[in-house]
Parts: structure tokens; C-alpha cells; sequence
């Protein structure tokens, strides 16, 4: 399968000119997803998965205003330190973001890459930084599992029965504080980040987003090996967003026709947020909080721990508009990635 059609060579990889540092995080999950092996690393488990309020979408901007509340507090700084905001959500003009954010008066960005959102609101603020236009930025993403099955596929209420490729979108949300200057003596840095690109498989089924997902992760994870001067062997972790079972398994066979074996390091937290075998889950883990809370519970701590030195993070998002997807059109898909580094 090809899986671009690009004219040219156009490379994909940027080298930050100046690193750009993960000064703190903040990662706000539910009832389900708090039953993972990661609850310990979550800033706070909501045990009401309508955080209080009358629908999933207020909810989901809940989550949005409580990860940020949470990141600034950790960070012990106030919202006028912070220059501006990249957000995402899964939601129709991103009104999670919107709405969850508006208090806060800090200027904002909204990004939508669907799932892959939190690899773009990093880069898009790691470019800001790194080119000296800001001091601080916060990249944050969230989902939400009602919202987000009323969005685009049954409201919970209909009772839909879910087939096995499907995933079960997290309910959570990541913030993350980036910075310019290392005033905070942070132990982890972005140091290159990899564009994604629209790739359409010709795939789709709204209930595989995996299998539409995993050649847009083999394109950028395969730029990354041939742009940048890593091979597999030089990443303790290639860590893809919400692939699952299905694209997992995909992602491997994609990339061994260009000759890269990652099986041995290559890691997916949609596979890593749930107990498939307690969790009704089916293939897994998706939405934009899946690959953000496990940045922030996970990854992040290996890193700073010196456990990891350098990580491939390649959050993947399938691009369905649900109306398009019932007039039987295919559903596309992009993956954006950053390399994060032990300082």
C-alpha cells in the first residue's frame, strides 16, 4: 500500500533549534479509567463520570478546567505567566476546549487533529518556544467516552452493540506546562518534533479506527527513521496514541515493507491505559486524553527518572466526520510526533 502521495521529497523532521522543556503535567481521568495500572501517576480520578454538571460535553470542558487548575498548581505559577494555550478536543468546534478554558482569560490556540492532537498542540508549542516568541505555553488535549460515541457514532442512551475492533475512548484529559528556560530544572526536553501528513487508507469502518489509523503512524514513525539520526535501537520507546490491538499489529507489517522491525520497543497507550482482560474495552484505548494522560502518568516519569533517555511519541488520529463516514466516505488520517529526551 502506498501510503503517501506527495510529489516531492519535503522532509517532515525539525530539529528545535533550541530544546524546548516539559516543565510539569497534569492528568485528570474518570471512574474507568482510574482503575488502571496507572492510577497512581493521575493528578485526580473523577469518580462521577459527569464531573457534576447536566451532559457529557460539560463534563468533557470540566476536565479541561480541572487539568489546568491542577498543572498551574503544580507548577506554582499563575495563569498570567502563561503566554498561550494549545488545545484540542474531539468535539464539534472544539467547544470542550472552549468552554472548559474560557475562565482562565490566556490566549488560545484551538488545534484538531482528532486523536493526535496532543502530539500537535506539543509541537505547534515547541516551535513557539524554540523560535523565542514565548516563555511558557501549555499543550493540553481531552476526551471524553459519552461525548465523544454521541459525536460520531450512537448516543450511549441507543445502546449500540460494539464490535471487537472497536476502541473505548478515555475519558481524561493532559496538560502540560512547556517552557524557553529550564528555570524549573526540568529532567525532560523536546528536542525534534516530525509533521504528520493526511494519509487515507481507504478504510471506512467508524468502529476501526486502528486499522485507519496505522499507516499515518507507519508514514511518520518512518520519517522519523530515515530523517533523524536514530535508528530503532537509539529509542528506549516508540510510542504510538491509540492504535490498539488492530493498528498495532498493522503499524508492524506497514513498517517491515520499509524495513523496520520496532515489535521489541514499541509501545501503544491505548494497549497500556486499560486491563483488557477486566475492561470491557474490546482492541483498546483511543481518544485524545488516551495518549495525553499517559504522557503524563507514564512516560513522562520514565523519562525523567533516567529510566528512558529518548522516546519516539506519535499520537495518531483518525479525521472522521460522522456525517461523511454515513454518506460511506473513507475516513483519513494524520499522526504527529515529537522526540522527547532526558535531560
Amino acid at each position: 500500500m502506498e501510503l503517501s502521495k506527495s510529489k516531492n521529497k519535503r522532509k517532515r523532521c525539525i530539529k528545535l533549534s533550541n530544546p524546548v522543556y516539559v516543565e510539569n503535567s497534569a492528568g485528570v481521568v474518570g471512574p474507568k479509567e482510574g482503575t488502571s495500572h496507572f492510577a497512581e501517576g493521575f493528578d485526580k480520578v473523577c469518580k462521577d463520570p459527569f464531573l457534576g454538571k447536566d451532559s457529557w460535553e460539560e463534563a468533557e470542558s470540566e476536565l479541561q478546567k480541572e487539568a489546568l487548575d491542577i498543572l498551574l498548581r503544580k507548577a506554582c505559577i499563575t495563569e498570567e505567566q502563561i503566554d498561550c494555550i494549545f488545545s484540542g478536543d474531539l468535539l464539534s468546534q472544539s467547544t470542550a476546549s472552549s468552554y472548559g478554558l474560557l475562565s482562565f482569560g490566556i490566549p488560545n490556540y484551538g488545534i484538531y487533529g482528532a486523536c493526535s492532537n496532543c502530539g500537535a498542540t506539543l509541537a505547534l508549542g515547541a516551535v513557539l518556544l524554540s523560535a523565542g516568541y514565548a516563555e511558557k505555553v501549555v499543550a493540553m488535549t481531552s476526551s471524553h467516552f459519552g461525548s465523544a460515541e454521541k459525536e460520531f457514532r450512537f448516543p450511549l442512551g441507543y445502546g449500540a452493540q460494539r464490535p471487537l475492533s472497536s476502541t473505548w475512548t478515555v475519558t481524561g484529559c493532559g496538560a502540560f506546562l512547556l517552557s524557553r528556560e529550564n528555570t524549573a530544572g526540568s529532567k525532560v526536553c523536546i528536542s525534534h518534533i516530525v509533521m504528520g501528513e493526511i494519509v487515507d487508507a481507504g478504510l471506512k469502518d467508524p468502529q476501526n479506527m486502528g486499522g485507519c489509523m496505522a499507516p499515518a503512524a507507519a508514514l511518520t514513525i518512518g520519517s522519523a527513521l530515515k530523517e533523524l539520526p536514530y535508528s530503532v535501537d537509539d529509542y528506549d520507546q516508540i510510542i504510538t496514541g491509540d492504535l490498539g490491538e488492530i493498528g498495532s499489529e498493522a503499524l508492524y507489517d506497514l513498517l517491515s515493507l520499509q524495513g523496520y522491525d520496532i515489535t521489541k520497543n514499541h509501545s501503544d497507550c491505548g494497549l497500556l491505559i486499560f486491563d483488557r482482560e477486566k475492561e470491557d474495552v474490546h482492541a483498546g484505548g483511543s481518544g485524545c486524553g488516551c495518549s495525553a494522560t499517559m504522557l503524563s502518568a507514564y512516560v513522562l516519569e520514565k523519562l525523567k527518572a533516567g529510566e528512558w533517555k529518548r522516546v519516539l511519541f506519535v499520537p495518531t488520529g483518525a479525521l472522521l466526520s460522522k456525517l461523511r463516514s454515513e454518506e460511506g466516505m473513507t475516513i483519513p488520517a494524520i499522526a504527529h510526533g515529537v522526540v522527547l529526551e532526558h535531560c
